[in-house]
């Protein structure tokens, strides 16, 4: 079988950063082959950024288990599904004035850094579907997950008239498809959060009808109890903030407050990361930090890879793949 990204990075990445991502690819692969299962954390806007176009055969394969992640790339993997055509790229987007952005404005255009989104054919598009989706759930009596709303638009179909890239390269159709586990810390800060949150002001929706954080909290923890035996679950943190801290969170809250002592700490850690080490930064901690707060082991393979995610993250899910 050919293997070329294997035999590039092995040939090539050699010291520093480039080592520390052959070494953390090849943890990753050991972790999987040994029984291990793999949460993966999606900070950032890796979804406008079009990691799906990979991480979507990761799902497939079975190369991950479970995953955590900003509310912003829950549905920026499907803004882009269905009006790719309409995003404008600015690669000068260093040099915008304060005019020129806002010209961007007043045409709808929302700067995700070098990538503008569409209002109107993006969050517009997802809203007339979505909002029908929630108001049913209510009128029912169910609640459920924001990630759960989006599985159910997604297998409904009704988006499907509007798909502008091959299905493939959606993460989210490849989760929904698998019913991938999946939680959403602080969904509330995200474009669909929002126009929910209107709703609710609004007296149309009820904000009983969406599960919250703590439900969320409490449905990882008891996924973690069910899953974290024999080689354990693994953590490979793609960037900072909620979308890792939450659910890294899920070990200590268990061993310390429900008191159960025997549940193993995460068993695998890795983070890809631009950000430096500074003082009190979450993003920005070493891994050994964390095992003060009880997430991790003396013996977890820790590994850092201090460069940027839209770089490092398609290489070593390539090596992933490869290999395992």
């Amino acid at each position: 079988m050919s293997k070329p990204i294997t035999e590039f990075i092995e040939k090539y990445y050699l010291h520093f950063n480039s080592a520390a991502l052959v070494d953390a690819s090849k943890g990753y692969v050991a972790h999987l082959k040994d029984g291990g299962k793999m949460m993966i954390t999606l900070a950032g806007a890796m979804s406008t950024a079009e990691l799906g176009k990979i991480l979507a055969e990761m799902i497939r394969q079975d190369k991950v288990d479970f995953i955590s992640c900003t509310g912003a790339n829950l549905e920026e993997d499907l803004m882009n599904l269905v009006a790719h055509s309409h995003y404008e790229r600015v690669p000068h987007y260093r040099d915008l004035t304060p005019q020129e952005e806002w010209d961007l404005l007043e045409r709808g255009l929302n700067r995700v850094t070098d990538t503008c989104i569409p209002e109107e054919e993006a969050f517009r598009r997802l809203q007339k579907h979505i909002v029908e989706i929630w108001k049913d759930a209510e009128a029912k009596g169910e609640r459920y997950f924001p990630h759960e709303f989006m599985y159910k638009m997604i297998l409904s179909g009704v988006l499907e008239q509007y798909h502008e890239i091959p299905r493939e390269n959606s993460w989210m159709i490849a989760a929904a498809e698998k019913n991938l586990p999946i939680v959403v810390p602080g969904w509330e800060d995200s474009t669909m959060g929002n126009i929910f949150a209107s709703y609710c002001i609004k007296g149309e929706l009820k904000a009983t009808t969406m599960k919250s954080g703590i439900e969320y909290m409490a449905y990882l923890a008891d996924w973690y109890t069910k899953n974290s035996g024999g080689k354990g679950v693994g953590f490979f943190q793609i960037g900072g903030g909620i979308a890792g801290d939450f659910p890294i969170c899920v070990v200590p809250m268990l061993y310390q407050d429900m008191e159960m002592h025997d549940i193993p700490f995460w068993s695998y850690f890795c983070q890809i990361s631009d950000s430096t080490t500074s003082y009190g930064s979450y993003s920005g901690a070493v891994p050994n930090e964390k095992i003060t707060w009880g997430k991790l082991d003396i013996t977890t393979p820790k590994f850092i890879v201090e460069s940027d995610a839209t770089i490092c993250a398609p290489l070593m899910f390539s090596y992933i793949l490869e290999n395992s």
